[in-house]
């Protein structure tokens, strides 16, 4: 015997969970994201779901939202990676330090092909820094 409308039921957990993402205070969301992992979040963040769960045995809501983030990859005429970082790198290198560093990074193998290792390399790291966003976000 039902006490009540499933739908109805179901509408006002929607509208709760609607109320607590529309509090949520993004200043502080952008400032851990920034500390904990190092990016901030260029474009507005889309919304995908929330939801009451049970979390460690605590009563807890999960929101899942999907966010941009500026990945900058520097690597050298070889193929391997020099830096990899989640904020945008806007200027190129002031310092002619910062060319020979580069320059003096830059070898190639006998065959004057790329080093297909290093390549992997730069793929494996590019994907596994996907990963932990989309896993994180």
């Amino acid at each position: 015997m039902k006490l009540t409308n499933p739908e109805s039921i179901q509408e006002s957990e929607k509208e709760f969970i609607d109320t607590i993402n529309a509090e949520l205070d993004w200043d502080v969301i952008e400032q851990m994201l920034l500390d904990k992992h190092n990016f901030e979040v260029q474009d507005d963040i889309e919304y995908k779901d929330g939801n009451l769960i049970v979390y460690n045995n605590e009563i807890a809501y999960k929101f899942d939202f999907q966010i941009k983030v500026p990945l900058s990859v520097i690597f050298n005429r070889v193929g391997k990676c020099l830096s990899m970082s989640t904020t945008r790198e806007e200027e190129a290198p002031k310092n002619t330090e910062d060319l020979e560093m580069q320059d003096a990074s830059t070898t190639q193998t006998p065959s004057g092909e790329p080093d297909k290792n290093n390549v992997e390399e730069i793929a494996v790291e590019i994907a596994d820094l996907i990963s932990e966003i989309n896993n994180n976000a």
